[in-house]
């Protein structure tokens, strides 16, 4: 093993890495790219990210107000003068109790190299009005939509038991109820829906809210299920059969947050891809050091246009994984890309140093840093720790190895080792 060896193994790992930067950023660029355009197209197809805000309630007031006289451009006229006009104040209700079940079955969507968060929703909540004022007053109850893309089937609105006229949906959704001072209303409103994303109840469109006498309960039928940030935590969460039952339970809430749930991501082809492919470079510097350490204790070294073709069949990995993704499942992608690079680089290398080294030396060595370090990027969160620990392990093997090993002899070349030979016979 000489310097200049070392040299241009070295040129060849560089120029594999600025391959696979290029393949891994077309992949990540294809990714993004894909997630803008069909994002939109689930939402078209499916629905769009739900937020149910809690119904806004209120009587009005009307007063007058008089104002300096202005010109139509909106300067005050010269001469003064004031005009007096007409305005109705909406006061703001709170809803005396809240009673809210909700009920969502996730069932993914995969468009392109992403999956989406799709779900069914069932949605049922019976609100009480309450006029605290001491004045008979109309009371206005509006309830939003919790998505402009949705559609909502087997949708009621009921106001006293009674179902209002939906002949305007858009009109519709606003009830007007005359009310004695202290009287109580219910308020009751339920549809199915399909959502997007995350699960967001509002108790109000924004800003701080008091919530009375408020309970919602909310069943899943998955694991997993994640609180986003912003979000109050549950009061109570039972495990069920196939999922979670979470409960909010509040006697006299103030807050600005919200109640959210965050479903369970399913694991996506295209970011996985773009991790391994990056990280690659690491993967067969592993590879090679091992490979060339194994050498130096066998006494077999090989030559540097052998690691450019083992380089290449690391290459044919990512590359045949980047573009499977697109058709099967990533699974079974990996499967496939891994068979096909052993494949090549093991048959090549019994071809040049026999079946012991392709396989034993060879084979392992790809096997633990291509496919298993490769394999770590899909347990989000420990891939880093798994890859961390197989390094620091390696480290040891070789360390151990090689530590009675004569490095100035590796280094000094088949000519020295022959003049040393000689001098040493001549004396």
């Amino acid at each position: 093993m000489t310097v200049q060896r070392l040299f241009a193994i070295a040129l060849i790992i560089v120029g594999t890495g600025v391959g696979w930067f290029i393949l891994g950023g077309s992949v990540a660029i294809r990714t993004g790219a894909s997630d803008q355009h069909l994002a939109r197209e689930v939402e078209q197809i499916w629905g769009g990210t739900h937020r149910q805000v809690a119904p806004a309630v209120w009587y009005e007031r009307s007063r007058i107000v008089t104002e300096p006289a202005k010109a139509p451009d909106g300067t005050p006229l010269a001469g003064g003068g004031t005009v007096s006009r007409a305005v109705v104040d909406r006061v703001p209700l709170a809803i005396a109790s809240s009673r809210i079940t909700a009920a969502l079955n996730l069932e993914h969507r995969r468009k392109g190299l992403l999956w989406y968060d799709t779900y069914d929703v069932a949605f049922s909540a019976r609100y009480l009005l309450r006029n605290t004022s001491p004045e008979h007053e109309t009371v206005f109850a509006r309830f939003e939509f919790p998505s402009k893309d949705g559609l909502y089937d087997a949708f009621a609105l009921k106001v006293g038991g009674a179902g209002l006229d939906m002949s305007d949906p858009e009109q519709g959704m606003t009830a007007q109820v005359p009310m004695a001072p202290g009287a109580e209303v219910p308020l009751e409103v339920s549809y199915k829906s399909r959502g997007l994303g995350a699960w967001t109840y509002a108790f109000a469109p924004a800003g701080v809210a008091q919530v009375h006498d408020f309970d919602i309960q909310v069943t899943t039928n998955c694991d997993g299920v994640d609180f986003p940030a912003g979000s109050l935590s549950p009061s109570d969460k039972v495990r069920e059969k196939d999922g979670w039952r979470l409960t909010w339970k509040f006697e006299n809430l103030v807050t600005g947050q919200h109640i959210g749930i965050d479903l369970p991501n399913r694991l996506n082809p295209g970011p996985v891809a773009a991790r391994i492919i990056f990280f690659a470079p690491v993967s067969l510097l592993f590879f090679v050091t091992v490979l060339l350490v194994l050498g130096v204790l066998s006494g077999e070294s090989l030559h540097p246009m052998h690691f450019f073709f083992m380089s290449a069949g690391f290459f044919s990995f990512h590359l045949l994984l980047a573009y499977l993704v697109d058709h099967l499942d990533i699974h079974v992608s990996f499967l496939i890309a891994s068979a096909v690079s052993i494949f090549l680089v093991v048959t090549y290398l019994v071809k040049v140093a026999g079946m012991t080294f392709a396989v034993q030396r060879a084979g392992v060595a790809q096997l633990v840093f291509l496919v298993l370090f490769s394999y770590a990027f899909f347990f989000e969160g420990y891939s880093g720790l798994t890859v961390t620990i197989g390094s620091i392990l390696t480290l040891f093997v070789l360390m151990q190895a090689t530590a009675r090993v004569n490095w100035n002899e590796v280094f000094a070349g088949p000519v020295a080792v022959r003049n040393r030979e000689a001098g040493t016979g001549a004396s």
